[in-house]
């Protein structure tokens, strides 16, 4: 079986069994195994590969034990700390890796709770395990971008240097990543600032600041539209409409009241966009692509024939780590189902097509 292939079958078995495990020593036999075995390509059963509840004396603590540790000729590789599958990974659930890291000959420390895998090193000083991640995986929501930094860690292809060389990109690129992420999500005051003095020839006060939040917020939901209509160009013909209206700047913005309302709450993703064109890809070899809209909702987002209510087409319930796509028959009732990503919906083209024609 290929990487990918294990990867995406443990995927499906957490998805499956998650909601049974209650103890962290489920999740290690249920999950954590599974991913050293079949994932990483370590023999769980191999006392020279990989040692369970490895113990390794600091200072005046003895018989404290590590969860695992992987080995190669003898030294310790990756030692690996477990939590239940749930629950949140904080870094002072690694006390124990600090600890151990330093005593060992291991490079490579990892934190998880079956589902969320926390890799570290010991780039910003020698021996001494770092604070944050260089790479965090999410097997419920994979990064594409991850898995073939995963793929280096497997026991067939293992090199600690290549590995340690690479990490201090992958730590740094993550965390930008997470920063843009949620400053497109909700931008902060220095955010916001940056660029309303970049368009703005008043003065910055803070009704100012307010509404430039709203703007800002919005921009950059377009601009990540835009950015899916360029990956779907070879799936769209003709213009495409913008996804959202940009609300004009006062030229004195003090006079307005700014108020958060429920559109303002709604944060569309890229997900989401994509999801939307990839639907309208779909069905515009039945209906007028013009006719197709969005809108987005906290709690799922609607894609529409016509901006009516009564025509929907279907809905796309991103806002969770298993994704479903709701699929609307002749009555309108919805029925949700299961998909593991945006390329997903294309296997319900005919399901699709045949809600258009409802309307017909």
């Amino acid at each position: 079986m290929e990487f990918l292939a294990r990867v995406n079958a443990l995927s499906a078995k957490i998805q499956q069994q998650s909601a049974a495990i209650q103890t962290e020593e489920a999740t290690k036999t249920a999950f954590v195994m599974p991913f050293i075995n079949s994932v990483l390509g370590y023999d769980v059963f191999d006392p020279l590969e990989v040692v369970p509840e490895y113990i390794c004396d600091v200072g005046t603590k003895k018989g404290e034990k590590i969860d695992y540790a992987i080995m190669k000729n003898g030294e310790v590789q990756i030692l690996i700390e477990c939590k239940k599958i749930g629950e949140p990974l904080h870094i002072n659930h690694a006390g124990q890796l600090f600890r151990y890291f330093h005593v060992t000959s291991a490079r490579i420390s990892i934190l998880t709770n079956g589902r969320v895998y926390r890799f570290y090193t010991d780039l910003d000083a020698p021996n001494k395990m770092d604070d944050k991640p260089f790479l965090e995986l999410d097997l419920l929501d994979l990064d594409e971008h991850a898995l073939p930094e995963l793929e280096k860690l497997t026991k067939s292809a293992f090199d600690v240097d290549s590995i340690i060389s690479a990490a201090g990109e992958l730590k740094y690129v993550g965390q930008i990543k997470r920063e843009i992420a949620a400053q497109f999500t909700k931008p902060d005051d220095e955010f916001v600032k940056f660029f309303a003095a970049r368009v703005y020839e008043g003065i910055i006060t803070q009704k100012v600041r307010e509404q430039f939040a709203v703007l800002t917020r919005k921009a950059a939901a377009q601009f990540l539209g835009d950015q899916v209509n360029d990956r779907l160009k070879s799936a769209i013909s003709g213009p495409i409409q913008p996804t959202f209206a940009m609300a004009p700047v006062d030229s004195n913005p003090a006079s307005e009241t700014v108020e958060e309302t429920e559109d303002d709450r709604v944060q569309t993703t890229l997900e989401e966009l994509e999801g939307f064109h990839v639907v309208k890809a779909i069905v515009r070899s039945v209906v007028d692509a013009k006719r197709i809209v969005h809108r987005d909702t906290q709690s799922y987002f609607g894609i529409l024939l016509d901006d009516n209510n009564r025509k929907p087409i279907c809905r796309l319930h991103f806002n969770r780590s298993q994704k479903y796509i709701g699929i609307f028959d002749r009555e309108k009732n919805e029925t949700r189902h299961a998909i593991d990503s945006v390329d997903d919906i294309y296997s319900f083209s005919d399901h699709l097509k045949g809600v258009i024609s409802h309307y017909s």
